[in-house]
């Protein structure tokens, strides 16, 4: 459950009575806004931060709304001079908006991401412009996506799991939920999708 939202992360309470600190890219923290006090499913990023010389390094967690996010975080923190923190703030908005701009070589919309310069920005293009295709996504579907609720967004990963390209994911689902809004169960949404493909 998602117990409370602070400036760059979350602090989750899991069944097992267990409370995690779980750091979140800016954009999924803006996106989470509603859901406190909800369950949430996060995919997590594990990593010790500190300088091991010194022998004090403190464990962390990143969460990521989807698990397209998290691929996109690791990729993207593979730039020379991007580190997990610089990540983190950089990526304030959808990551489909950011790898589109990557994939564009358009600079001056990096630069105007946190702690983006133009030499970061120039740097981001070249390392991976030809890498980010499998993340661009149009403003339709990032809206579409934005709008589902955790269980349909939840339909829509394991569907893109399967197989499926996101949009398509996207677009079935959405359809679904179009018609039957009060799904709250992934295997429920993904049965009535499975119905509506063979129609």
């Amino acid at each position: 459950m998602l117990e409370e939202l602070s400036g760059g992360g979350a602090l989750i309470a899991t069944a097992g009575g267990l409370w995690y600190e779980v750091l979140l890219p800016a954009a999924d923290i803006e996106r989470l806004g509603g859901r406190v006090g909800k369950e949430v499913v996060l995919h997590t990023i594990h990593y010790l931060e500190g300088d091991p010389s010194h022998g004090a390094q403190t464990p962390r967690l990143i969460g990521f709304v989807t698990p397209e996010a998290r691929a996109f975080f690791r990729l993207f923190t593979t730039v020379k001079g991007i580190g997990n923190r610089k990540a983190l703030r950089a990526l304030a908005k959808p990551v489909g908006e950011i790898a589109a701009a990557i994939a564009a070589k358009d600079s001056r919309f990096l630069t105007q991401l946190p702690e983006i310069g133009k030499r970061t920005a120039e740097q981001i293009i070249a390392e991976l412009a030809g890498k980010v295709e499998p993340f661009v996504t149009s403003g339709t579907t990032m809206a579409a996506a934005a709008a589902l609720s955790e269980a349909a967004s939840e339909a829509v990963s394991v569907l893109v799991q399967l197989g499926e390209r996101r949009a398509d994911a996207l677009a079935l689902v959405d359809r679904v939920m179009a018609v039957a809004p009060e799904l709250d169960s992934v295997e429920v949404i993904l049965q009535q999708v499975y119905k509506l493909r063979a129609t």
